[in-house]
């Protein structure tokens, strides 16, 4: 029997032995979303062609692997839609070019996952495909916005994921299901494609990449997207590894009282660095870049919330113009810095975007003394479902209240700074609810991360199956 949870790289020598084909592991996958997906909610769309492609002999680094990507992707005859019932309709002709990446190395992508409104929650839910439920417990949320990638993850249903980021959209369902994600430096790894009609620009902050059940995996799809895109043809990357965790230099930025984390989180995060220190590394928990919390969230938030307004209907857009125009000079409350944010004027977002380029500095000095910085990923583990308005929202953290978009200032630490994060699983909370850790390093130690969440892997980092599922 084929076993649906076992890593992608698993898979691959399984398939390489001849123990099992790519037809046979396809159709494992698909009966395991039929069993259990109406619960669940992570599948949104299947690609009737699949069973044809793997028909086809094997070749390429996925070598026949099956599995899935978050709906926001363009593929063949599939809608894309990010969750927006004004799109619905929109069945696109072409494959995203990660999508045509992964093909070409032999993998076969058999269904999409599902996402929230635009892209734009820390759950995933919309008026097309519905809600998507944490496999570890139904009325938690999976997180968003690749939401679908890590609940499909979670429950066995593919190989390997893509998601994308932009507010920890890869990293934090990673968190909320137990899996492994990577947030690519930006530019990295090419989002054409990932888009709605007419979108070809790469988007500011937000980056695409793998999901996986394994570091390792994390590595080998990474390897098979990454790249310049062909209009960037005189571009190279090299993206140097790990060589020994003794001499690793780590820094622990376990909580900060910007946005304070749950205890647990917190112990979470010392105890692996803990591990790296057991295993020779040099550990500091004191260790900080030259800037404040504050000082980056007041560049990310103004950033975030200008790119994500770009994309509105005109109409919409006009009205909160005109509504930020009419604030007081003095109105600082969270609503008015909203309005702010979404109608910045082009040159406050170039002096916004001097100050982005002077944190990046401070990251660059900060990393020429430490290699990689372990730090939450969110205040909590999964929270329950909340349909509410958004701005009326909150998260519970050891009993207080928190702005429910606060969750995302430990995201845009390597966000704004355009920074390589990888999140580990480390193990379920005494909710029975799983906790992960992020890696940020420097720009380009994309590969350094998940090398060190392989060592952390290998110490007992590892994803568990749900209990629904038998973990």
């Amino acid at each position: 029997m084929i076993d649906v949870f076992a890593t992608a790289t698993e898979h691959l020598k399984h398939l390489a032995a001849g123990d099992y084909t790519a037809a046979e592991l396809l159709a494992a996958h698909k009966a395991q979303v039929e069993a259990h997906d109406k619960d669940i909610n992570a599948i949104v769309w299947q690609a009737p062609d699949a069973e044809q492609a793997a028909q086809a002999p094997p070749s390429g680094p996925l070598c026949g692997l099956s599995m899935t990507v978050k709906e926001a992707y363009n593929v063949a005859g599939s809608p894309t839609t990010w969750g927006i019932p004004d799109f619905a309709n929109n069945v696109t002709d072409t494959d995203a070019l990660a999508v045509q990446r992964i093909r070409s190395a032999g993998g076969i992508v058999f269904g999409k996952t599902n996402v929230p409104l635009d892209l734009a929650d820390l759950q995933s839910y919309n008026d097309i495909y519905g809600q998507c439920n944490n496999p570890w417990n139904l009325e938690r949320s999976p997180g968003g916005s690749s939401g679908g990638s890590g609940a499909a993850l979670a429950s066995g249903y593919t190989a390997l994921e893509m998601g994308s980021d932009i507010g920890g959209s890869i990293r934090t369902p990673a968190h909320f299901n137990g899996v492994f994600g990577h947030k690519p430096t930006w530019g990295l790894v090419p989002g054409r494609g990932h888009a709605l009609p007419g979108m070809l620009a790469e988007p500011d902050i937000a980056v695409i990449g793998p999901m996986a059940r394994s570091a390792w995996d994390l590595e080998l799809l990474l390897d098979v997207v990454a790249g310049p895109d062909e209009f960037e043809p005189g571009i190279r990357y090299e993206l140097a590894g790990l060589k020994d965790l003794e001499g690793l230099r780590v820094a622990v930025w376990a909580n900060d009282d910007f946005v304070p984390v749950s205890k647990d989180v917190e112990e979470r995060v010392r105890q692996t660095g803990q591990m790296l220190a057991d295993a020779g590394a040099t550990v500091n928990e004191d260790a900080r870049p030259a800037f404040t919390a504050a000082e980056s969230n007041a560049v990310y938030q103004p950033l975030l919330w200008s790119f994500m307004s770009a994309g509105m209907p005109d109409e919409l857009f006009n009205e909160l113009q005109g509504k930020a125009l009419n604030l007081p000079p003095d109105a600082n409350d969270r609503e008015s810095r909203m309005l702010r944010y979404s109608t910045l004027p082009h040159r406050e977002w170039v002096q916004l975007h001097n100050a982005r380029e002077q944190l990046r500095w401070a990251w660059h000095e900060f990393f020429q003394e430490y290699d990689v910085v372990l730090a939450p990923q969110t205040p909590t583990s999964a929270f329950p479902h909340d349909h509410s308005p958004m701005g009326e929202r909150v998260l519970m953290v050891d009993g207080k209240p928190q702005p429910y978009f606060d969750q995302v200032f430990w995201a845009g630490l390597a966000g704004i700074a355009r920074l390589p994060s990888t999140v580990v699983p480390t193990g379920p909370d005494a909710e029975g609810l799983p906790i992960g850790v992020q890696i940020i390093g420097n720009a380009f130690s994309d590969r350094l991360t998940i090398q060190v969440a392989q060592q952390l892997e290998e110490r007992g980092c590892r994803f568990v199956r749900p209990p629904r599922f038998g973990g």
